[in-house]
Formats: C-alpha cells, structure tokens, sequence
C-alpha cells in the first residue's frame, strides 16, 4: 500500500517525493513512478517536510518511528498510514510529542489497485492544525478523509473495517460453497446474490477472485491475520464480545496453517472446498 500512494503522489502531484524500503525492486516501481530513490532510512527521511511510514507490523511501525525521529525537523509532519491498533498509536503519538514532532494516523481503506489511482478513504486522526496543514497532500492520496479526531479512533475505525470485511470473506465463501453444493451455477450466484442485501465491497471485489479461483494476494492471509488480531485483541482489552470477527480470525489462521498465508484472504475457499486448487 505504501509503493501504490508513493507512486501516486509522485507520478501525479507537484511534490517531490523521496522512497525507501529494504527492498531494491519496490524503491525502482517508485523511482520508475518519478519518486527519488534512497540508500538509506536516514537518506530518505533527512529534510522532508512530511514523512509517511507505511510497515505491516506493529513492532516495525514503532522501531522505524524511533529511528526516524532524531533524523527529522520539527517541523517535520510525521504520518503514519499502517495498520496498528489504537494503545500502539497513542504510543507513536507520545514519541513524536517527547520530540516534538506533529504526528498524524491515517490508515487506508479498500485496495493498493485503488490507492495507485487515489480512489481510497483516508481515516484521519490528530491535532486539527496538523491536520489541515497536509491536507494538500491528503487530497491527492485519496477520494474522501474521513476525519475520526484523535489517533485512537483514526487506527481503531481501519481495525473495525477490516475486522468487519474480513467477517465477509469468510462467510462469502461459505454461502458460494453452500450454493454450489445445491447445485447453482457460478453466474447464477453471483447475478441473483448482486441484487440482495448479502451484496457488499467484498463481493463485487472478491467473488469474482473466488468463482475464478486465483489466489493471487490483493490483501494476503497473514496480513488479514494481524490485522483482524489486532482487532479482537482490541475488543476484549475492552470487554466487548466478537464471537462472529473471533470466528473469521480463526479461518485466517486455519487458512495461513494450511500454507496460504502469502495467498488473498479468498483463499479461505479452500478450507471449506480442499478440492478448488485442484479444480482450478
């Protein structure tokens, strides 16, 4: 998700946009993009006014935080667009105060597809002037901001969406199993379930990824693991009850047992039909 938004502002926007990442081949996909490619965490985060961190895990959001703090202005605006659950944000929020450093959550809704082309939700939390200061930037990474006040509810709302339609796929794939059995055509249930109240995102997005059975990862298992973790971790810190989101975690993890965790969460199809690879 990161490479798809720093592609975006780079190949679209007047900002000058400087990418790092371990990775040689996703630091080229940014500089083919127009972006400027760094050695070096330090390299890229050294005179930027605005520096977004986008990393699937929490103890790397924390770490990469720590090392860029003391490498940065301050004036320097620090956002950060992982996913990370609400106590790690507000943790983020008090480095970058200790430093004094503007921190912003703004994690990202649906797909990398749809973050290259800034057809994204962005869900906003932190101070107001912060925020309206890089609104410029907000408006060319996505379509809408959605702005949720403080960092707590910005990373709590991205853990509630993911949590919600990861639930989705996993009980999508159980119907299209269910209907297949009796004997429904795949066209038939993808026409007749558009025009009920069991239509989603996830089914206009997945199902077709299902009927076609590519596994091909949009957004892979062991990330849905975390994220939809996070979530139910969340909820019972809380006391809050989600037997039906525990329920879609443990297909997630059923799903990465089984060896699919690199694979899109439609893979979960194959818990329920162990047959769909060999069909395909």
């Amino acid at each position: 998700m990161g490479g798809a938004v720093a592609r975006r502002i780079a190949a679209n926007s007047d900002f000058a946009v400087t990418v790092y990442d371990p990775s040689p081949a996703a630091v080229e996909k940014c500089v083919e993009a127009g972006a400027t490619g760094a050695d070096s965490l330090e390299a890229a985060v050294t005179g930027a006014e605005v520096v977004l961190t986008s990393l699937p895990t929490v103890p790397l959001v924390l770490d990469t935080i720590r090392q860029i703090l003391p490498k940065t202005g301050e004036d320097t605006v620090i956002v950060d667009i992982s996913t990370i659950d609400p106590q790690s944000a507000h943790t983020v929020l008090d480095l970058c105060t200790e430093s004094r450093r503007p921190f912003v959550a703004c994690p990202l809704g649906k797909t990398p597809a749809h973050a290259e082309i800034g057809q994204i939700p962005l869900f906003v939390g932190g101070a107001p002037d912060v925020v309206a200061k890089i609104e410029p930037l907000l408006d060319w990474m996505g379509e809408k901001t959605y702005n949720f006040g403080t960092v707590e509810a910005a990373t709590a709302f991205k853990l509630v969406s993911n949590f919600i339609g990861m639930a989705n796929v996993a009980i999508l794939a159980e119907g299209l199993a269910v209907a297949l059995k009796a004997g429904i055509s795949p066209d038939a249930f993808a026409e007749a379930l558009a025009d009920t109240g069991a239509r989603s995102f996830q089914s206009d997005l997945r199902l077709p990824w299902m009927l076609e059975q590519d596994w091909t990862s949009r957004f892979g298992v062991d990330l849905a693991v975390k994220d939809v973790g996070l979530a139910v971790a969340s909820a019972l810190s809380w006391r809050i009850p989600v037997p039906v989101g525990s329920a879609a975690l443990a297909q997630l993890i059923s799903a990465s047992t089984r060896g699919y965790g690199r694979e899109d969460v439609v893979s979960m199809l194959k818990l329920i039909q162990p047959d769909a690879e060999e069909q395909r």
